[in-house]
């Protein structure tokens, strides 16, 4: 459900940043925590039921990694979504703020293209070990201070 941007990686002018790290077992079997996904978003292109969609809601500052299970066209046609994680017994609609039933398009943040399994654990370990993050620190200045001549 939850993930982590990855500003360093750049490699679609439309969306920054293209790329995701899942962090949890929401979207399993799809995902798995850790994979990193690839995403694009272009808005003239409709989002469809069965779509991995990322999206971001007011009052949190995670985005999500959650599939499309239904489209809603308003009185006015504006389009929304309901989302839920593979994983998940309920549908998203605990996660959007009080009140929302459905997610708009400019919540979301872009789509899933493609992924690559377990890149992202070790920033999940980073997140989850915070003594990880200095041992890994602390190992690297080591590796700088003997490589040098």
């Amino acid at each position: 459900m939850i993930i982590h941007l990855n500003q360093q990686l750049i490699c679609d002018a439309t969306y920054h940043p293209p790329t995701a790290h899942h962090t949890s077992g929401s979207m399993e079997p799809a995902f798995q925590r850790g994979d990193l996904l690839f995403l694009s978003y272009d808005r003239t292109d409709p989002i469809r039921v069965g779509e991995t969609v990322v999206f971001q809601v007011d009052g949190r500052n995670i985005p999500i990694v959650h599939r499309v299970m239904r489209i809603h066209e308003d009185v006015d046609g504006k389009v929304r979504f309901l989302t839920k994680g593979d994983n998940n017994r309920v549908d998203d609609r605990g996660l959007y703020p009080p009140g929302q039933m459905w997610l708009s398009p400019d919540e979301v943040v872009g789509r899933a293209r493609g992924f690559v399994p377990y890149v992202g654990m070790v920033t999940i370990l980073m997140n989850d070990y915070p003594m990880f993050k200095f041992v890994l620190l602390g190992l690297l200045g080591l590796f700088v201070l003997v490589q040098r001549e």
